[in-house]
């Protein structure tokens, strides 16, 4: 299969490519129905002899090459509209009638309510291409995009989330006029899914109610299934606990598929590199160190404890606290005892075959490193943060 991609060097372009030589290459083998021969990218500096030869040869076409903010708004029409008229026109020389999917957006929807050079250029293009797949019998996709988002996104330009996430990360100053505004978002790696099924035939088809979207099987529109309304509001407010993470070391909740866990990925894309590392707070004494990796809101927190050769540590138990002990490096006895009892559960861990021992509730326990000349390094992780004014520790020797 030969594919064409234009506006290859944009937001979207730069993605869609990216995974497509991915799958090209043999490094991304989730689609085996797709044999990609040729990738053609074509952006506003790229001879016209590749668009020339692509048009003539693809097997599919993604339209991803438009207008958003230009100096002048007539040249919405020409970049949106004619550059449609252009590809449409050198498909036809080649009496090519490959599949073409056309990126528009939600603006088009507005049009009579919300008119704008934009949404007019968008809402051009899209009738240009209904009718050329009328006229030529090529299957068309046309996706209304709403706001998009994710790595690579250029701040500062037509992308809100692309600005808080640039700023925040860069200790630059947000202006949010309004918390209460409401955006529907489109992530990415979403969007890419979605053109990667459109390529094997399995797009998803829409109609529109409104400006909202509604699924269906027979839509004359397609769009990604998977979009996000949030306000800026609840934007800026997960923004600064992930930029608050490196100094509290709390990971904000971040579901699977959750709006959340899509901005923090975003957000970490804009980090420089001053911030991509920070400090750990290491507690030290002669025994050895002890140190906070990473607090969760709701599953407890993660330290590393170093243990000198020859040490013991620990001694205490807990009434509802627990914790697993996993020992990565070095050789070491874990030993517990059942609070009011004299029997002593003995568990030697090594690094040479990590495994997890819980701290049993109501136990005492220890550590000791068994070594004489290394260290004991041990993954502790505890069922909840801890807190120092209620920190159900209690020494007792085991």
């Amino acid at each position: 299969m030969k594919i064409l991609i234009t506006g290859s060097a944009g937001f979207v372009g730069k993605n869609l490519v990216a995974s497509l030589k991915n799958i090209k290459d043999g490094k991304d083998r989730t689609h085996p129905e797709l044999n990609i021969e040729e990738l053609y990218e074509y952006d506003i500096d790229t001879p016209e002899e590749v668009l020339d030869e692509a048009c003539k040869n693809a097997d599919f076409v993604f339209n991803l090459a438009g207008v958003n903010r230009p100096q002048n708004p007539e040249e919405f029409m020409q970049g949106n509209f004619g550059f449609a008229s252009k590809l449409l026109d050198t498909l036809k020389k080649y009496n090519n009638t490959c599949p073409i999917m056309v990126s528009s957006s939600i603006q088009a929807t507005c049009i009579g309510r919300y008119d704008s050079d934009y949404g007019r250029s968008k809402k051009a293009g899209e009738e240009l291409v209904f009718a050329y797949g009328e006229e030529s019998g090529a299957k068309v996709l046309v996706y209304r995009f709403p706001n998009l988002f994710g790595k690579w996104c250029r701040p500062n330009y037509n992308s809100a989330v692309a600005t808080f996430c640039n700023n925040i990360a860069n200790d630059l100053p947000i202006t949010v006029s309004d918390r209460a505004v409401q955006l529907e978002l489109l992530y990415i790696d979403d969007l890419v899914a979605e053109m990667l099924l459109a390529l094997e035939g399995k797009e998803h088809h829409c109609k529109f109610d409104g400006i909202d979207t509604v699924m269906t099987e027979n839509g004359k529109y397609c769009a990604a299934p998977v979009t996000h309304k949030v306000t800026l509001g609840e934007i800026v407010d997960l923004l600064d606990g992930f930029k608050a993470q490196s100094t509290t070391l709390v990971m904000p909740e971040i579901p699977e598929n959750s709006f959340a866990k899509k901005l923090y990925s975003t957000y970490l894309s804009y980090l420089p590199k001053e911030k991509a590392s920070f400090e750990l707070k290491m507690n030290c004494d002669d025994r050895g160190s002890f140190t906070e990796l990473l607090k969760t809101e709701k599953c407890g927190q993660f330290s590393v404890n170093i243990s000198k050769p020859g040490i013991t540590k620990g001694q205490h138990w807990h009434h509802t606290k627990w914790e697993f002990f996993i020992v990565v490096s070095g050789h070491g006895l874990i030993q517990q005892r059942k609070i009011g009892t004299d029997e002593v559960l003995n568990f030697e861990v090594s690094g040479d075959k990590i495994e997890a021992v819980h701290m049993l509730p109501g136990y005492t326990h220890n550590i000791i490193n068994l070594s004489d000349s290394e260290n004991l390094v041990t993954v502790m992780w505890a069922n909840e943060q801890f807190d120092p004014s209620h920190p159900d520790t209690f020494f007792e020797v085991v």
